[in-house]
């Protein structure tokens, strides 16, 4: 067998074990990056910035002022516009708001509010009539593929971020 056989199958076999450990260490390295992220998917600039919960009692009632004195707001930290179109919002137990045709500006915030209202740049509304968010539940923000792209949770005293 000659040198130059011999030394390109000897690099053909250190590039293919290369390739794999390279493969075999990838999931380790995106599952730190995962967990660096906060649970976010990476690279979104779609998050939820705030959370105002229901807080039972008097609130409890159906009207569309006390349902929309709770709230999630969304935010984008980025500098373009996002359209949120199929993005959805949900909580523990399965409740989902869809957003429609809806732009974002970069750097901006909506408050998506559990009532009744109509619809503005700064404020949508799930036209429901009773209270979602408990003061022990998690939202959780998908894009329009499922993804996860934010959680955040609370127990009715302390807020957990999530994502």
């Amino acid at each position: 067998m000659s040198a130059s056989l011999a030394t390109r199958r000897f690099v053909a076999a250190f590039l293919a074990a290369g390739a794999l450990v390279g493969a075999a260490a990838l999931p380790a390295s995106a599952d730190d990056h995962w967990r660096d992220r906060d649970h976010r998917a990476p690279h979104s600039s779609i998050v939820i910035s705030d959370v105002q919960y229901g807080t039972g009692g008097r609130d409890r009632d159906r009207s569309d002022r006390a349902l929309n004195r709770e709230w999630v707001e969304v935010e984008n930290t980025g500098r373009r516009s996002v359209n949120l179109r199929g993005f959805t919002l949900t909580d523990r137990q399965g409740n989902r708001y869809r957003f429609g045709d809806f732009r974002l500006d970069g750097r901006s915030t909506v408050r998506v509010h559990t009532g009744q209202g109509r619809d503005t740049r700064r404020d949508v509304y799930q036209d429901r009539r009773h209270q979602i968010w408990d003061e022990r539940d998690t939202a959780t923000l998908r894009d329009n593929r499922g993804n996860v792209l934010d959680t955040d949770s609370w127990d009715g005293r302390r807020h957990h971020r999530n994502g």
